[in-house]
């Protein structure tokens, strides 16, 4: 009697574990970011969430690559660190059908240097490094153009490549990065082009520290980013209403100074 009691005991408890792991599967939300600022914004938002019904669960990555993979596969539910440009090109690229939800803020792209305190100090030859992914590539190509240390075939173009640059008064020399590692290397260089939320990660301060950045009028909007089914989720829905949230703005507004600006 004693061992049948205890097997139906058993069977009973594993039973609530598998309605419980249905409930609570049904309630989370999982998202992919990078560590800064995409990340930190996600936690100031989470316990608004959970008073939602929502139980937010926060994947950090820190590449480009397998936060979209992972959401193409279905392992991830959304993603929320890149922009445009860089989605279409990932697209393109690797055959996967992400879609933009909702564009939540913008990071301006700035130009760094621990050797020299303005653009015009730097040398004939200077290395400069860019990121290596197509649309940051480009990126930082037009930020050069603007500045006034290159000329485009296409001016502003948002694809250009080192092989679009018409004009090098300088004679850069040009290295092409990954984006996670510049600032790893920023001391062996006369200036890196970095994305605000690896600057950030590495302690640089866009606003004081770059020699030249990206204006309020940047197009590259982060978009919280998944597959078209999921669109309409509910959860997906209330993710979008917090990060846009009075709270989430003022957030983002104290806690970065400029470096990240509200894009609603």
């Amino acid at each position: 009697m004693n061992r049948r009691t205890l097997l139906i005991a058993t069977a009973l408890l594993a039973l609530a574990a598998c309605s419980g792991g249905n409930k609570a599967d049904g309630d989370t939300l999982t998202v992919a970011a990078t560590a800064v600022p995409h990340a930190e914004i996600l936690e100031h938002i989470k316990p608004a969430l959970a008073k939602d019904g929502v139980d937010l669960q926060i994947r950090v990555f820190n590449d480009y690559v397998q936060p979209n993979m992972q959401v193409a596969q279905k392992q991830i539910d959304v993603n929320y660190f890149q922009t445009k440009p860089y989605l279409d090109d990932f697209n393109a690229n690797r055959g996967t059908k992400l879609v933009t939800f909702a564009g939540i803020h913008v990071e301006p792209m700035g130009g760094y240097s621990r050797k020299w305190k303005s653009l015009d100090q730097l040398p004939n030859g200077a290395q400069v490094a860019i990121p290596n992914d197509p649309s940051s590539t480009g990126r930082a190509l037009v930020l050069l153009e603007k500045a006034g240390l290159l000329k485009l075939r296409q001016p502003g173009h948002a694809l250009s490549t080192l092989g679009d640059i018409t004009s090098n008064p300088k004679n850069l020399q040009f290295k092409e990065l990954e984006a996670a590692a510049m600032p790893r290397v920023l001391d062996q260089l006369d200036l890196a082009l970095i994305n605000t939320n690896y600057a950030l990660d590495a302690k640089l301060n866009p606003v004081k520290d770059a020699l030249i950045i990206e204006g309020k009028d940047s197009p590259y909007l982060n978009y919280v980013v998944g597959l078209e089914e999921r669109r309409n989720d509910p959860k997906v829905v209330k993710l979008i209403a917090a990060l846009k949230s009075a709270d989430a703005r003022a957030f983002i507004e104290k806690n970065y100074a400029g470096a990240v600006l509200p894009a609603f």
